[in-house]
């Protein structure tokens, strides 16, 4: 077997660009070779990449070398550190279709000395980050009384507005283009734009730009695992951050913190719940084992890097540098550690810096210490908290932490059969080993959190839907999309039930998903009395059935095609979006997307009766009205979803 020869289409062959770099580039290209960028970056894709003592070259053709020279931290930081070998250089095509054709570095971890230095001083000066000074409460957030950044509101000052509103109009522009029109160009005005928020002090902002261009390129290259769904989520995150801003919001939360360092934490009793394996579409993969501490805080620590699905694989038994000492995953996830010279950032990841210390813990079971606090409050009580404990800084982790619950098994859907159907326990009441079900509870999909073929959760929820009547203690996550979903990874068995999984000693009581394979052996022996009639399908969807799809439709349409196809649409299928969804009872949503609708189409005249450019801000903030809605809306009956019975 040969090795191919990498291309500039594999991204991580090329080094990652700060935002700045890129931006200077395409605004130096003359305007007249601004056409010819996007067809040159699709070009490069078949082009060999080299790399010599740490440069990385790419060849444009005739006389047309470009070199790159990242910086210590992997990433190119100034504009010397890119050179084309061409006559038109530095302001040639090659060199900034290489630059764009490169990730987008995030400063975080590529800082550039120069813009940290700037916007550390602005963000000092205003007092508007205050979760920098303010000192990080127990739970990992910035003190203060209403949980924003230490419960200051400070107006933003002009510097801030004017970056805001920057951001406003380019966010504006790619809204209105669509994805197919947003190329190297518009992506340029987004990075510079971004850049601006840097220097002004608005990291919240600055993330969702660089969010929306990874976005827009992973859709426009058609990369695998990639969602229109996060584009338009980001994009809505970032037309939401920036129009509130500009328009002279004091909200703390809408600028966010500069940085997520890791704080002391002291001497740290952890006990592991399990692993997750972490295949991402941006070319990273590893393992991540999620914790509980002794005093309840959910903690995790993780080896995650360049690499494949292969590398996530591998990491099951991975051995991780934690100070002095080496942890292993799969004893951790079992296991605990008492660790002293602890640091752990706002999100709860736990540092391995050289002062750490550990000691190991025996091995503990789920239904003993911290861990039992996982499996003590029934599920429609954690995912109404879950969803009711928004992070103002980072709306998307609503509903991702961990939760527990207890399961009897009673079916199996989807197309290969991956996808389980349970149905809740009610908490023990000493009557008997076999618990009842929750009386008119919600019949529970559990999914696949990755369907990848080197990974096992497909062939475990398999052999998990073969056995109908099996009683199973679950971890996972809620799927926020998705009604009464969970994403198991993992399960074990439950306490004093003898319908239940029988997983060897070493295992103590539970099985990692995603590594682990349930033989027939960790199945109890087949009790008809004990089995039950299994469920082939399951009740209505209160998201996929209602009409509010319409509305989904439509706002995808204008991320994906631009206003003109929303324009489109409005115009052939306008009683098709309005009718169905107030016959519904979803009048707003109705209301929403027919000002949407109207709006894409509405164009003005000038005073002597000719048509102008239609006005891009009214267009905007009407997708952010019916984004924002739906949103709201889809959540509240996916909530809802697991607090009754779905009929049907």
């Amino acid at each position: 077997m040969t090795d191919r020869t990498p291309t500039a289409a594999d991204t991580d062959r090329l080094p990652p660009v700060l935002p700045g770099v890129t931006a200077a580039a395409v605004a130096a290209l003359p305007p007249r070779l601004h056409k010819r960028l996007d067809a040159t970056v699709e070009r490069l894709a078949g082009v060999p990449v080299g790399r010599v003592d740490g440069n990385v070259s790419v060849d444009c053709g005739p006389e047309a070398l470009v070199t790159l020279t990242p910086g210590p931290t992997g990433a190119v930081t100034d504009p010397h550190q890119v050179r084309c070998s061409c006559l038109l250089a530095p302001r040639c095509l090659h060199r900034t279709a290489v630059l764009v054709a490169c990730p987008v570095a995030d400063y975080a971890a590529h800082p550039d000395p120069v813009t940290t230095a700037a916007a550390s001083s602005t963000s000092d000066s205003t007092g508007a980050t205050a979760g920098r000074t303010g000192r990080a409460g127990r739970t990992g957030r910035p003190a203060g009384a209403d949980g924003t950044a230490a419960g200051r509101s400070t107006a933003p000052t002009r510097a801030q507005r004017a970056a805001a509103d920057a951001l406003w109009r380019a966010a504006s522009a790619v809204l209105a283009a669509g994805v197919p029109a947003a190329g190297a160009v518009p992506q340029a005005e987004l990075l510079r734009a971004a850049h601006s928020a840097r220097l002004a002090g608005l990291p919240r902002a600055e993330s969702a730009a660089l969010r929306t261009v990874r976005g827009l390129r992973a859709h426009r290259s058609r990369q695998a695992g990639h969602r229109l769904a996060e584009l338009v989520e980001v994009l809505h995150d970032l037309l939401y951050v920036a129009g509130r801003l500009a328009a002279g919001d004091p909200d703390p939360a809408l600028v966010g913190t500069l940085r997520r360092a890791y704080q002391p934490d002291g001497t740290l009793e952890v006990y592991g719940v399990c692993r997750e394996p972490v295949i991402s579409a941006t070319g990273y993969a590893g393992v991540v084992t999620h914790l509980v501490a002794a005093d309840g805080r959910r903690l995790s620590f993780g080896d995650v890097k360049p690499g494949g699905p292969d590398r996530a694989r591998d990491c099951a038994r991975a051995v991780t540098e934690m100070g002095a000492a080496t942890v292993n995953h799969a004893v951790l996830a079992r296991g605990g550690l008492r660790t002293t010279g602890t640091t752990v950032s706002p999100d709860g990841r736990l540092g391995a810096g050289k002062g750490v210390r550990v000691i190991p813990l025996t091995g503990t079971d789920w239904s003993t210490g911290p861990l039992a606090e996982l499996f003590a409050r029934p599920l429609a009580e954690v995912v109404t908290g879950q969803f009711a404990a928004d992070d103002p800084e980072d709306p998307a982790r609503a509903g991702t932490g961990l939760v527990g619950g207890d399961l009897m098994v009673v079916g199996a859907v989807g197309a290969v059969g991956d996808q389980v159907l349970a149905r809740e326990l009610a908490p023990a009441t000493g009557a008997g080993p076999d618990r009842a079900l929750v009386p008119d509870g919600p019949v529970i999909r559990l999914a696949p959190v990755n369907s990848h073929p080197v990974l096992a959760h497909v062939a475990n929820l398999r052999r998990l839907a073969s056995w109908p009547g099996l009683r199973i203690r679950v971890v996972g996550r809620l799927d926020p999309d998705r009604a009464s979903t969970l994403r198991p990874l993992a399960v074990g068995a439950v306490p004093g039930a003898a319908a239940t999984l029988r997983l060897p000693a070493d295992w103590h009581g539970r099985a990692d998903l995603g590594y682990d394979q349930i033989q027939g052996s960790h199945l109890p022996p087949r009790d008809p009395a004990a089995m039950t009639e299994p469920v082939l399908a399951v009740g209505a969807d209160a998201v996929a059935e209602s009409p509010l799809w319409r509305v989904r439709r439509l706002v995808e349409l204008a991320v994906s095609g631009g206003r003109r196809a929303v324009g489109e649409a409005a115009r052939s299928e306008a009683a098709w979006l309005a009718g169905p969804l107030r016959r519904a009872g979803f009048t707003t949503a109705a209301a929403v997307a027919s000002a949407l609708a109207d709006e894409s189409d509405r164009r003005g005249r000038d005073a002597f009766g000719r048509l102008t450019d239609p006005d891009p801000d009214r267009y905007a903030w009407a997708w952010l009205a019916a984004t924002t809605h739906l949103a709201a809306t889809e959540r509240e009956l996916i909530r809802s979803s697991w607090t009754s019975h779905p009929a049907g």
